[in-house]
């Protein structure tokens, strides 16, 4: 019986070499392609490293007796954080060590054994290391047109265009072997880095493109997408006659993949085209300056440039001003010059933000006008600032709805480990405190400045504005999905879809909402005019401010007018008329100032 043991335990080796040679034979055998796929698709850009770092141990003593009530680990040479003592030593010890006063020796406290509270002491400091993945950046492909050079608004090309993908491997060793994707369904595939696929004709929401790269590493980019459109115009299409028009080809191309000229940052966002030809004068953007320049009469800029001394209209019935703190007629003569001046000295600043995040310059311009009348210090006792008079509920839109720009704010303000959660995560005294400090930061007024505005903050200041009309074109999409299970762009048009927005902007997303939700409920379209129609009592103000900026006219040369308007209100005659002001409208025409009727009798609906 022993012996035969022994003869089955020499057996076992055996048989184990055996079904590791077996099973390594099976693991060389040629995978299928199916399996080389999936192995590939698998493949992780990752490498390990070794890193070296300091762990400080801190203690929390009682200064009656100096016993240690806790032991707080860092990786940061400062004291630990809040945060930190809260995590480590619980809430109650947080509140004691925050509560506790210096320890101030005086003729009455003559030790520290007196004094109350806690206090902290860094007791040790370890060298330590910990190996950590770091992800390497995969593969991008990038979008753009070939065979002509589109130039925004109008993206014309007279030749026809092609759809250009290229793509870009970061590993130094490695190379993209091809791009694949689809278009509208149809699958195609190119050798290489590079691809020219002809742009079949389209309609007016044009098509969907998806597309990526695979990489010699044995791995893939991200899946991108785009929304393309080409509209073939003209008239040569008609075989039995010559042509009395040239070819031409409207392509604009949705992505954010898109790598020509222009930024549709909302478009994108709302996956909503512009009409065809280029959008409406008041969405677009100039490429100089000059397209931006304005010369109308702003009786409340006028006010404010002569209470802060840079007028004198001391000759002037109370000081060339009205009770309102606009300037009356002789206060306006005199400031005239200056006002000219004032209200285009941020257009060269505007442009450039536009082109930056894509919001059109002259609907930022307008809303500056509408608002704040380019004065951009505090009003309403600090309740709004900045040229398009931020909010605390503005300030909350961009907040919550611009993660990427709270990501770079927050950290001014608050800890880096208090904003991880983010901004609706965090407690509400926190939240109140970003708030309050996005406003300060496009206050622009300076009572030590020498025109009483710092200039420069000023401009720094339209670059937030315009994050804070992404953060509520961002909202907008959102709302429009919520109500009706569709993309903005499917729901309704591009323009209309602006006007939502200032409507977000000006009077709260409630009021376009319930809007939305009662002209859904009346089997209606969702377009501008029915929204208008069916917003609140409450909400109705917005239509006034949405008429104004989108149908804002160019004043030139204009003789002293009676009216007196402060930000955002309405105008207000003066005591003694004069000439009415010429007005020439810009040049692309602008509709009509729409009449609409009076509020709705049905109830309105609560969106849920």
């Amino acid at each position: 019986m022993m012996r035969k043991k022994r003869s089955t335990n020499r057996l076992l080796p055996v048989l184990l070499v055996l079904f590791i040679c077996g099973l390594l034979l099976g693991l060389m055998q040629p995978l299928d392609a199916k399996a080389n796929q999936v192995f590939a698709s698998e493949k992780q850009r990752v490498v390990v490293l070794e890193v070296d770092y300091t762990t400080y141990e801190w203690w929390l003593l009682s200064w009656s007796n100096s016993q240690v009530l806790c032991q707080v680990y860092v990786e940061h040479e400062n004291w630990p954080v809040p945060e930190e003592v809260l995590h480590y030593c619980g809430s109650q010890i947080q509140n004691q060590w925050l509560k506790t006063q210096p320890c101030v020796f005086t003729s009455q406290m003559t030790s520290a054994s007196q004094c109350s509270g806690l206090y902290l002491h860094l007791a040790n400091k370890t060298l330590n290391s910990r190996t950590i993945e770091v992800k390497l950046p995969k593969p991008e492909v990038f979008v753009s047109i070939s065979g002509c050079n589109p130039q925004p608004p109008q993206n014309r090309c007279e030749t026809l265009p092609y759809l250009h993908l290229e793509a870009e491997e970061p590993l130094p060793n490695e190379q993209v072997i091809r791009i694949q994707g689809y278009i509208n369904g149809k699958e195609f595939s190119c050798p290489g880095a590079a691809c020219d696929i002809p742009i079949p004709p389209t309609g007016q929401s044009g098509v969907s493109v998806e597309f990526w790269a695979d990489s010699s590493y044995g791995d893939s980019s991200e899946r991108f997408n785009a929304q393309v459109r080409m509209m073939p115009w003209g008239d040569f299409t008609n075989p039995e006659k010559s042509a009395q028009d040239s070819t031409t080809y409207y392509v604009d191309i949705l992505s954010s993949q898109y790598k020509g000229e222009g930024v549709s940052s909302c478009s994108e966002i709302w996956s909503a085209f512009a009409p065809v030809g280029g959008p409406p004068s008041w969405l677009t953007t100039p490429q100089l300056a000059d397209g931006l320049v304005s010369l109308r009469p702003y009786y409340y800029l006028a006010g404010s440039l002569i209470k802060s001394g840079l007028v004198d209209a001391t000759t002037c019935e109370r000081g060339g001003l009205e009770y309102t703190g606009a300037a009356n007629a002789c206060g306006m003569e005199l400031a005239r010059p200056l006002v000219n001046e004032w209200q285009n000295i941020f257009d060269s600043e505007i442009i450039r933000v536009a082109n930056e995040t894509g919001i059109p310059a002259q609907l930022m311009k307008n809303i500056f006008s509408q608002e704040s009348q380019f004065w951009p210090g505090i009003y309403n006792k600090v309740t709004e600032a900045g040229l398009g008079h931020l909010s605390d509920l503005g300030a909350d839109t961009v907040l919550l709805w611009n993660p990427s720009f709270f990501t770079q704010f927050c950290p001014l303000v608050l800890s880096e480990e208090t904003c991880q959660r983010g901004f609706g995560n965090l407690d509400l005294a926190d939240q109140e405190m970003l708030r309050g400090a996005l406003v300060q930061k496009v206050n622009a007024g300076c009572p030590d400045c020498p025109l009483g505005i710092d200039l420069e903050q000023a401009n720094f200041s339209i670059s937030i504005f315009a994050r804070s009309i992404l953060a509520n074109c961002e909202q907008v999409g959102q709302i429009i999905y919520n109500s009706t299970s569709q993309l903005a762009g499917e729901a309704t048009t591009y323009e209309d879809l602006w006007k939502f927005t200032l409507v977000n902007y000006n009077a709260g997303s409630g009021c376009l909402i319930n809007a939305i939700q009662r002209t859904l409920n009346g089997n209606l379209p969702v377009t501008w005019p029915n929204i208008a129609v069916n917003l609140e009592p409450a909400c109705r103000p917005a239509i006034a401010y949405v008429d104004n900026i989108s149908n804002m006219p160019q004043y030139i040369e204009m003789p002293v007018s009676t009216e007196v308007q402060a930000p955002g209100g309405v105008p207000e005659p003066t005591a003694s008329p004069t000439t009415t002001p010429v007005i020439v409208t810009t040049p692309t025409p602008t509709p009509t100032e729409p009449v609409y009727p009076a509020d709705p009798q049905e109830t309105p609906t609560s969106y849920p």
